[in-house]
Formats: structure tokens, sequence, C-alpha cells
């Protein structure tokens, strides 16, 4: 029987490696909701996506429908998004304007703020559960520095979008498009609530042990 040489065996090693890289980059979320106008058809696609908001809202106050709605601007649902690249001479592909990634678009110094101070090492931008609990930490820090209510998404937007030291300047009234993305949220929001309202007993207690003191 014929040993396979030290450099057969080092290559079908490199190959299997890179067969295993590969399929590990091939992960991705869940496919983002075609209809994405809908908060409870968004649950019924991913009720799981229910309960991390709801436990964000729990822990941190921010209402469900502000979270995804949040969540709908920031990524469209897209678990990996990353701005687009600017382009180098209008044709060469260059650098991120930010470092913003995942379904709450966080940026890098924020994020390892939030894994610092509320989340875990492991906390993932990509994972809805991470994303909403971030965004539900992100808006009761801007309460605390700028006095903004919860149960307000178009300013608690303009504070996501410009840090809470841009929200107190002010840096948000000379920007349309800032104002119109915070508008939108606040729309979208008022609209996930109206929903939210005729189809949350769906997903309060939709497991067979979710009965009497052990429904959510």
């Amino acid at each position: 029987m014929r040993v396979p040489s030290r450099t057969v065996v080092i290559r079908a090693m490199l190959i299997a490696g890179l067969i295993v890289a590969t399929a590990g980059c091939a992960v991705r979320g869940p496919a983002p909701p075609p209809n994405q106008d809908n908060l409870c058809q968004i649950f019924r696609e991913e009720p799981r996506w229910y309960d991390y908001a709801l436990d964000s809202e729990r822990e941190w106050g921010t209402p469900i429908a502000t979270q995804m709605a949040f969540i709908q601007q920031e990524s469209s649902f897209r678990s990996r998004v990353r701005p687009p690249r600017d382009r180098l001479l209008g044709i060469i592909p260059w650098r991120r304007p930010s470092s913003a990634y995942g379904y709450a678009q966080a940026q890098d110094p924020v994020w390892g703020e939030y894994r610092d101070e509320a989340g875990s090492f492991l906390a993932r931008r990509t994972h809805m559960k991470h994303a909403t609990d971030f965004i539900g930490w992100y808006n009761a820090r801007t309460q605390r520095m700028t006095g903004v209510s919860l149960d307000n998404p178009e300013h608690l937007y303009y504070a996501y979008h410009e840090g809470q030291g841009g929200y107190n300047r002010g840096t948000w009234r000379n920007k349309p498009g800032v104002q119109r993305a915070a508008r939108q949220v606040a729309e979208r929001a008022a609209r996930y609530q109206s929903q939210l309202a005729s189809c949350e007993a769906e997903f309060r207690c939709r497991r067979f042990y979710q009965v009497g003191p052990l429904c959510r």
C-alpha cells in the first residue's frame, strides 16, 4: 500500500481547512422579512425576535416597536450589512465611511462600550438578541444623558445617529437626511405598536409550557 507523501497530506489538510473556513463564512442570519411593514408578520416568521425584543424592553425600557423600527431603519433586518465603500476617483472601492455593522449598525467604539458595560465578550452584532439589547442599553443611556423619553422614538433616533453629545449640541437640526430618517422611525414605530397590540398574545404564550405564571 502506497503511503501518501508529506506534501500530499499537507495539501489535503490545507484544502480541508479552506473548505471549513469557507463554510463558516457562508453562515448567515435569517433572510430579511419580505414584508417589513407588518410587525406581526415579522414575528410570525421569526418568533424568537419577539422574545429578544421583549427581554430588552424589560431590561432597559425601550418599547418593542421602537426597537424593531430602529433595526428596520438601520439594516432592513440584514444581519451582516455594512455601509457601502467610498470610491477612490469615483471608480476604485475604498474605505467604508464607518465601522457600523450588523442589525443595529453599531460602530466599533460604542459596541465595545456596550460589551464592557452590559453585554459580554461573546456579544455579536449579527445576532438579533444582542442587537435588541444594544438598542435598549443605548436608549437608556440617551435617557440619562439627554432627558429624552423612551416613548419618543424620533428624538431617541436623533441621539442614536448623532450620539448623545451631538444630540445635546443639536447637530441633527442642520441635517435634513437625519431628520427625515428620524420621522420615518417614529412613524414606523407607531405603526408597529398598533400592529403589535393586535397580535402580541400569539407570541407571549406560544410554547406548551407557558401557562399561568410561566407565560411571558
